[in-house]
């Protein structure tokens, strides 16, 4: 019995380890902002956005796919905005997307080179991608837990008036990490294993040998 409840406890510690995913958000290749007055280079498109968050680890892993190759020779970076619960900042209703709500941000240069506020860190960065990893420490909770943040990236030719942003992901939203379906599969192995512990014990009450 002591035996069963332990393995229910170890499984279930498993699962609330497990790392979290959110479904990877696709963006159509050449929807270019109507507001956008830069180059419509293909490294300002954005194909695809996901985020991880590692409980393990306290990090988010951040991965982003643009519709051409990142060229650190032409204009531009990548801002990632995240909504850690008080999230006020919602600057971009003129160009369409009164729903990206944030109150941190990441910026990603094409170099590598990425930062949150004065917190450098480093991307890699790999053909037509990057991805980025960044610990809690610096994007902490204001009300929501991490699993619930919201990130949306923008593309943009530099810093300054919102013509600037190439392209959202998601479109006029947000996207946060939801529970792998590992986890979930843990966490239903773990309950069963302690419903049939308790069965056991309960015939055991009913009928001592």
């Amino acid at each position: 019995m002591r035996n069963l409840l332990l393995a229910a406890g170890a499984v279930l510690t498993l699962a609330a380890a497990a790392p979290a995913h959110a479904v990877a958000i696709t963006d159509p290749t050449g929807d270019f902002l109507p507001s956008f007055v830069g180059a419509q280079d293909a490294d300002l498109d954005v194909t695809a956005f996901s985020v991880t968050y590692d409980p393990v680890a306290l990090a988010f892993n951040l991965s982003a796919t643009m519709a051409g190759a990142i060229d650190s020779g032409r204009p531009g970076l990548y801002a990632i905005g995240v909504n850690t619960g008080t999230g006020t900042i919602r600057p971009f209703a003129g160009i369409g997307a009164p729903n990206v709500i944030f109150n941190q941000v990441i910026a990603v240069q094409k170099t590598g080179a990425a930062a949150v506020g004065v917190n450098a860190l480093t991307a890699t960065i790999s053909g037509a991608s990057f991805s980025l990893a960044v610990p809690l420490a610096l994007l902490p909770s204001t009300g929501f837990s991490p699993n619930n943040y919201g990130f949306n990236i923008w593309p943009r030719n530099g810093f300054g008036n919102n013509n600037q942003i190439s392209d959202f992901a998601p479109n006029n939203a947000t996207v946060a990490p939801v529970p792998e379906p590992a986890s979930w599969a843990l966490m239903i192995l773990g309950f069963g294993v302690l419903g049939t512990a308790l069965r056991r014990r309960h015939l055991w009450a009913v009928n001592p040998v």
